[in-house]
């Protein structure tokens, strides 16, 4: 890891600065503008997840490397109610809150790497990579 920084996610101000800072730090390591799009959109629906069903939390931005290639380290942990059903979550138009149930899975085709643990009664973390 080159460098990280950890953001507090509570409100809809959290959520703006999160994606801000997601795409400062994208231009910084030379994503392209695409590429920038793809990382500040997942951003933002991985926040507001963290916002809206887990409580608030926090994401951890992180600059890394695997030989030749850098990327972008996103990690979303809350302490939440943790998601009972990780798979069905997964699933395009699932929705817990009425929502059109394209965050997960919208986050996950993304980015080129993504992870999420839950456990009932203690949160969840997704982590996401994408690649320069």
């Amino acid at each position: 890891m080159l460098r990280s920084e950890t953001l507090p996610l509570q409100s809809s101000d959290d959520i703006v600065r999160a994606r801000q800072a997601v795409r400062a730090w994208a231009v910084e390591i030379g994503f392209r503008l695409v590429d920038q799009t793809k990382i500040v959109t997942a951003a933002s629906e991985l926040s507001r997840n963290v916002c809206d069903h887990g409580g608030g939390g926090v994401l951890r931005m992180e600059v890394v490397e695997d030989g030749e290639r850098k990327g972008l380290r996103l990690t979303f942990e809350d302490k939440g109610p943790g998601i009972p059903d990780l798979e069905l979550a997964m699933k395009d138009g699932y929705s817990t809150t009425g929502g059109l149930g394209l965050g997960l899975g919208g986050a996950k085709r993304l980015v080129n790497e993504f992870h999420i643990e839950s456990a009932i009664g203690k949160g969840t973390t997704v982590s996401v990579v994408k690649w320069v």
